[in-house]
């Protein structure tokens, strides 16, 4: 049965371990996960959140609260209806690949939008890979009423490059395709 809770540092290791199985080896680290388990936070509500199946975590959705992030190179605000204090960033939704299909991810992202509206947030930027396995991440973002913003080749490069991650598909020199994506909360 799944269960879904807030992020909690109970989950890390768990978390840790799912992530870099699904997104690739040096996807996240403990210090990094640390800080953007933090930076969800405001009002003292958390907008990240885990899937559970009879209490192992097969999912997680980081979310960073409105305010609490910064529009990089990759980002288009000049293209965003909102400004970037009224939107939260998607860092990632990760499912467990034996766990795909059942709604999970549509699941922690309801909560995790219901979290940074009762944050203050008014949407959510996200960049979603287009390399995922059949395009699942657009196809599932869209769904769930993302639209897209703009294309973005090569931005986990740097990562590659400065953090040693290792794409599941190009390897150490990755360069996937993201997709800015802006999900508004009018419908959520």
């Amino acid at each position: 049965m799944i269960t879904y809770q807030p992020l909690s540092a109970s989950h890390f290791d768990a978390l840790l371990t799912l992530g870099n199985a699904v997104h690739g080896d040096n996807y996240l680290d403990r210090p990094a996960l640390e800080k953007l388990y933090e930076l969800g936070f405001k009002n003292g509500i958390n907008a990240s959140w885990v899937a559970l199946n009879n209490g192992k975590l097969v999912g997680f959705r980081l979310t960073v609260a409105p305010g609490n992030w910064q529009a990089d190179k990759w980002c288009s605000p000049d293209l965003w209806p909102f400004d970037i204090s009224e939107l939260c960033y998607f860092k990632c939704n990760t499912v467990d690949p034996d766990c795909q299909g059942q709604g999970i991810g549509s699941g922690m992202l309801e909560r995790s939008c219901h979290s940074v509206n009762k944050q203050g947030g008014k949407g959510g930027i996200a960049h979603i890979w287009l390399a995922s396995p059949g395009n699942s991440a657009f196809k599932y973002f869209s769904a769930n009423g993302g639209v897209l913003v703009k294309e973005h080749p090569g931005k986990w490069l740097p990562n590659c490059i400065e953090e040693g991650y290792i794409c599941p598909i190009c390897g150490s020199h990755c360069e996937c395709v993201a997709a800015e994506m802006l999900l508004y909360f009018d419908d959520k």
